[in-house]
């Protein structure tokens, strides 16, 4: 019987975070033949994955964020195939709407540095022709830029997928069991949940806004803060928008779902509390998300507001993530803080952090998201370990 527990409590991967990068990490990382057990302190998308607008988009992203996205993508688009689930994923172009001349000009300089990089997903959509795919949008908006080959999910069931093919592929899954202690010992991970301690050759820090502790305990330091986006989700309108839409010079985050219903989002914070995984809703700034859903489209003037809520997401200073291996420590491996626009990554970056797990090396450019662009200090990070 103590073998028996012995075996159940050594994996070769230790995963600790159950949101879609986690989920998707150790499916990935099962496919490749590895044991992964993943931890998750409440339970699987309770946090950022399961409150997040699901917008699937390759559009507007940071320039070092594109070619994970476009691999993000791909799988994206076979998403049924890998998952069993299609996960709600409908392709729809993503806008973003300039309401001004000056906005529309700095969204052409982006296009042109997009196509002198390469990348051509990106395009300029004048009056008319956004009018074409917006046909409700306000008569003050002059143009647009598009991703026309984007779309949208739904967060709880694309990461319940990835949760269930996981555990088919003989992943465990411990939801309720909150990591207390990650060490090293020798060659090995150590990481102490649930009153009982864990073996593993590999730890990956999934653990989203409290991705920083984790990073801490590995000998890490990332400045990662909770931050707590709002969402609205209005009464059911008649049919009017078949994109997502957002806005070039103030948040949004706009679409209707094929029920009727409008997510509203754009980023407007509200207070968290991480200690106590509670967020709280901030009114005055709630009120300038559904005043710019009016000011873009009209239709909205009047309609009823149904429910809203703030998640708890990863924020870094820089607004990308931390995605690679640890600093100091080998072994130990980072994919969080992913700035409330991680959902469309989860499928991508969990299949190159299982590449670089499996095999030591990824040919995918994740330099940029390496912890080591923020300063690190290797006396204090040999302390953490010892």
């Amino acid at each position: 019987m103590a073998m028996a527990s012995l075996q159940h409590r050594t994996a070769d991967l230790l995963v600790i975070g159950g949101g879609i990068h986690g989920c998707s990490a150790a499916l990935h990382a099962a496919m490749r033949g590895l044991q992964v057990i993943v931890f998750e302190k409440d339970t699987v998308a309770r946090h950022a994955s399961g409150v997040n607008a699901g917008g699937v988009r390759k559009l507007g992203r940071h320039v070092a964020e594109i070619p994970l996205s476009l691999h993000s993508m791909s799988i994206w688009r076979r998403i049924a195939d890998l998952l069993d689930d299609d996960c709600g994923f409908q392709p729809s172009p993503q806008i973003k709407v300039a309401e001004t001349a000056e906005e529309l000009e700095t969204l052409r300089g982006r296009v042109a540095e997009l196509n002198s990089l390469g990348y051509t997903h990106e395009q300029i959509l004048d009056r008319q022709t956004m009018r074409t795919y917006l046909p409700a949008v306000a008569q003050h908006c002059v143009g647009a830029i598009a991703s026309l080959d984007d779309g949208f999910a739904q967060p709880y069931q694309t990461t319940f997928a990835f949760q269930r093919k996981a555990q088919q592929m003989g992943v465990r899954v411990l939801e309720h069991t909150p990591v207390e202690r990650v060490s090293r010992s020798g060659e090995e991970w150590k990481v102490q949940a649930g009153a009982q301690e864990f073996t593993g050759r590999f730890v990956l820090n999934c653990a989203g806004a409290w991705g920083g502790e984790i990073a801490r305990q590995i000998g890490d330091h990332a400045p990662v803060r909770a931050y707590a986006p709002m969402m609205i989700v209005t009464e059911r309108l008649r049919p009017f928008c078949t994109a997502v839409v957002g806005a070039a010079g103030r948040p949004l985050s706009f679409k209707q779902m094929p029920n009727g219903t409008v997510v509203i989002g754009g980023g407007r914070p509200g207070v968290p509390e991480p200690a106590n995984n509670r967020t709280h809703m901030q009114m005055s700034e709630l009120r300038h998300s559904a005043q710019t859903a009016m000011d873009i489209f009209p239709v909205m003037r009047g309609a009823q507001i149904v429910r809203s809520w703030a998640g708890i997401e990863g924020l870094m200073p820089d607004g990308i993530p931390v995605i690679g291996p640890a600093a100091h420590a080998p072994g130990a491996f980072h994919a969080f803080g992913f700035s409330a626009h991680g959902f469309q990554l989860g499928p991508g970056v969990g299949d190159i952090m299982a590449e670089l797990i499996a095999t030591g090396s990824t040919q995918a450019p994740i330099k940029p998201f390496s912890i080591k662009r923020f300063p690190q200090d290797p006396t204090r990070a040999q302390k953490e370990l010892s």
